[in-house]
């Protein structure tokens, strides 16, 4: 990734009065549309105990009511593909049938290993128009890396005057972060701080920051919140995930009612951070006791046991042998005081 100069970096992070009202609470899971994706008819579907299950049927979900983040559009906004399955396919297939069954949903664009980008407003505008229903709650931009500074600035400016349109959609930024508990408030990457620099000098009202709370690494408090787990120091995930919006709220001066967690459920991509059920209710009960902006996990696919030896994390399951089908998004619902079936 290009760099940014941290003078330049710090003035732009200075906060920014605006009279936007704060994103309300939003719980959802994220949907990787590409996962269990049948190419003929591109509907959302999903697969709990391994039977493959379209996400809406007749008008209702066997998953209830709560909204779902679509995961991932990538490529240049008005252009854009969902993991090689072209757009409009994509809104055709899904858009419709959220709609009639009053269900909401977030689009969500980057993502790991892949870019959103927006070089035009005309090319923004298309791409929301293609999404566009009154259950549509709003954009998320998931941004890891490989994306210049240009980009970033480029993409913010179109988000910015889209937000001019339609001041009712909810923005999102996803971003990585680390939740040090050595006092220090370690907590975004250079990525993540340039994304919020962008954002800010952008103008863009009302923004949520989406805290990626997982993956930390090696337990240390450089990196999260440690805990001893038989004997061994261990990343304690829920405590981590909440230290983080601690940190961003005072190094950043972002307001709790602007940040929003999400957890990557099960074993994480790092194997010794493992978000537990234990977890999930401790991150619930503290986004509310916060008041944060919203709580997310990665993902609905992985909501569900192995059904073959998997000793890392994987993209089906948790790798959570005594952990049922749905059991973190009961979890998680429970917690929060919503139903979830």
């Amino acid at each position: 990734m290009h760099t940014i100069s941290s003078l330049l970096i710090l003035a732009a992070l200075a906060p920014q009065l605006n009279a936007a009202e704060q994103p309300a609470f939003v719980y959802s899971p994220y949907k990787h549309l590409a996962m269990w994706n049948d190419p003929a008819t591109n509907i959302i579907t999903a697969a709990p105990g391994g039977v493959k299950t379209p996400y809406i049927a007749a008008g209702r979900s066997p998953f209830g009511k709560q909204p779902l983040t679509w995961a991932f559009a990538s490529g240049e906004c008005g252009d854009e593909h969902w993991g090689g399955q072209p757009a409009q396919a994509v809104a055709d297939a899904n858009v419709p049938a959220f709609a009639q069954a009053g269900i909401g949903y977030i689009i969500s664009t980057g993502g790991q290993g892949a870019v959103f980008t927006c070089a035009t407003d005309d090319g923004m505008e298309r791409f929301i128009r293609r999404y566009e229903s009154p259950q549509l709650l709003g954009l998320d931009f998931d941004i890891e890396e490989n994306q210049t500074p240009e980009q970033i600035a480029s993409l913010a400016a179109r988000i910015a005057t889209a937000q001019q349109r339609r001041p009712h959609l909810r923005m999102s930024f996803t971003v990585a972060t680390h939740a040090a508990s050595d006092g220090s408030h370690h907590s975004l990457n250079p990525t993540a701080q340039a994304v919020l620099a962008a954002v800010r000098k952008a103008g863009i009202k009302g923004y949520a920051l989406n805290l990626m709370v997982m993956d930390y690494g090696p337990a240390a408090k450089k990196a999260c919140v440690v805990r001893q787990v038989k004997g061994k120091p261990r990343c304690d995930m829920g405590a981590s995930a909440l230290q983080a919006a601690r940190n961003v709220h005072v190094k950043y001066d972002v307001p709790y009612e602007q940040i929003e967690l999400t957890a990557m459920i099960g074993v994480n991509d790092v194997v010794e951070n493992v978000f537990t059920l234990r977890d999930a209710r401790t991150v619930a009960q503290g986004a509310r006791r916060l008041k944060l902006a919203g709580l997310h996990y990665w993902s609905l696919d992985r909501d569900t046991p192995c059904t073959k030896a998997v000793t890392g994390a994987d993209a089906t399951c948790s790798t959570m042998p005594d952990v049922p089908a749905g059991a973190y998004r009961q979890a998680f619902a429970r917690a929060l005081g919503t139903v979830a079936p």
